[in-house]
């Protein structure tokens, strides 16, 4: 299966960097987004004979919300209010979205507003079989600062929180960064993940190989001849052992992870991207009384692409061992190490992939409908439980319409699947709306 997307991957780029020349439809949404703003003038504005060059800059300042290596689908569009200097060399836009959200289980009620297989209640209560709730997750606001100087060069600033904390009501931190010219400092998106090669899904939780996580790190990435992108970052670690605090027991990190991508960009919003990443596991033998280092690590491809205008693929596959506490279904338990159940005492890195395909239609420029289907595989190579997860799918259809540039609707089919590795399965359904305003 892995080589049949590693293969469809590299299709797909080819065909979609020869093939599709001109602005897609989803291009021409947020085209649309860029023209819906305000513009506050911080020291007056320019005069009349600089104001093509002066509209450019705006142009250019607002596009960097969308055109972001790192910016998923779900994350906040560009502001409706924008501070902006006469030459167009500070820019500070303030913004954030209200996005509400229903859904109704049957067959059989998972225990949480995100939709993951690996949380599919195998034996479910008769009190749970359906369920209807609703959530403001997601609601967020933000700050945005974008500057040029003739110290520095190019830089901004950003901060960003989301109401998704107890009961998603909590107000709490999802990003805070600073990127100077190449440089980027902060609490963002790992260097491991491509959030813009995850489709579109209103459930919140999305495809369940997704890796999408958030640390702080220091991050350096050169852009060559405008297509060629590389990374390499130190991460704080944050990882998931299985340790039972009698044979096994959990050594605090001494080592940053390390994260690196090589990506080809053939247009803006198109890529390819191969990204790696090393972590220092650590445990302690309190049977032996030593502790151990194991090395996890993990490999993904992505990519992101438009074959025609109004068609956009979306294709990630990752694998790795010890990399399971970075995203997907497996980050729901502690995957990164278990334990040998033959050794007490023992642990290991057992191996994991997820792959994922998705592909989104654009009727008109603010109306698509997208399908996506993704999988998530455990491959422990010691004995386990017959009632433990063995893989996890997911697959959703939906309609998104903007109905104008800032407001928002959706609604999906969820489907999802687990299965045991004593072969018991179960499947959930779910469907879900979204309403969401922008500012």
């Amino acid at each position: 299966m892995l080589r049949k997307i590693f293969i469809a991957l590299a299709i797909s780029c080819v065909f979609a960097s020869s093939a599709q020349s001109g602005k897609s439809l989803a291009d021409n949404q947020i085209d649309s987004t860029l023209l819906s703003n305000k513009i506050v003038f911080l020291d007056g504005k320019p005069a009349e004979n600089e104001h093509q060059a002066y509209v450019d800059s705006i142009r250019r300042v607002i596009s960097a919300f969308y055109y972001d290596q790192f910016r998923h689908f779900q994350d906040p569009g560009a502001p409706y209010f924008l501070f902006m200097s006469k030459d167009a060399n500070l820019a500070m836009g303030i913004g954030g979205a209200v996005r509400m959200r229903g859904y109704y289980d049957w067959g059989g009620a998972v225990p949480s507003s995100a939709f993951i297989p690996y949380l599919t209640p195998m034996n479910p209560s008769p009190t749970s079989m359906k369920h209807f709730g609703t959530t403001p997750s997601g609601t967020c606001l933000f700050f945005r600062v974008l500057g040029r100087n003739k110290t520095l060069g190019d830089y901004q600033l950003y901060i960003e929180a989301n109401f998704n904390g107890y009961n998603s009501r909590d107000f709490l931190l999802k990003k805070a960064y600073a990127i100077i010219n190449d440089f980027t400092i902060g609490y963002a998106s790992s260097t491991f993940s491509d959030p813009a090669a995850v489709p579109p899904t209103v459930d919140a939780a999305g495809p369940n190989n997704k890796i999408t996580p958030t640390s702080v790190l220091v991050r350096y990435m050169p852009v060559v001849r405008d297509r060629w992108y590389f990374a390499v970052s130190a991460e704080t670690p944050s990882d998931a052992l299985d340790v039972d605090n009698k044979n096994t027991e959990k050594v605090d990190n001494w080592l940053p992870d390390f994260a690196a991508f090589a990506q080809y960009q053939w247009a803006p919003g198109q890529h390819v991207r191969l990204a790696g990443i090393a972590r220092t596991l650590s445990y302690r033998n309190m049977v032996a009384e030593q502790n151990h280092n194991i090395v996890g690590w993990g490999l993904q491809l992505s990519s992101v692409a438009h074959p025609v205008s109004q068609l956009t693929t979306y294709l990630t596959a990752s694998i790795g061992r010890g990399f399971a506490g970075l995203g997907g279904d497996l980050q729901t338990g502690n995957y990164d190490l278990t334990p040998i159940v033959s050794r007490p005492g023992e642990m290991y890195a057992p191996k994991s992939y997820g792959w994922c395909l998705g592909v989104q239609y654009n009727f008109k420029p603010n109306l698509f409908a997208s399908a996506t289907v993704s999988q998530t595989r455990y491959l422990p190579s010691h004995t386990v439980s017959p009632d433990e997860y063995k893989y996890g799918m997911f697959s959703a259809v939906n309609v998104f319409w903007n109905m104008t540039p800032r407001i928002q609707v959706a609604a999906e089919f969820d489907f999802m699947l687990r299965n045991n590795f004593s072969g018991e399965r179960r499947n959930s359904k779910r469907i879900g709306a979204m309403c969401q305003f922008s500012f």
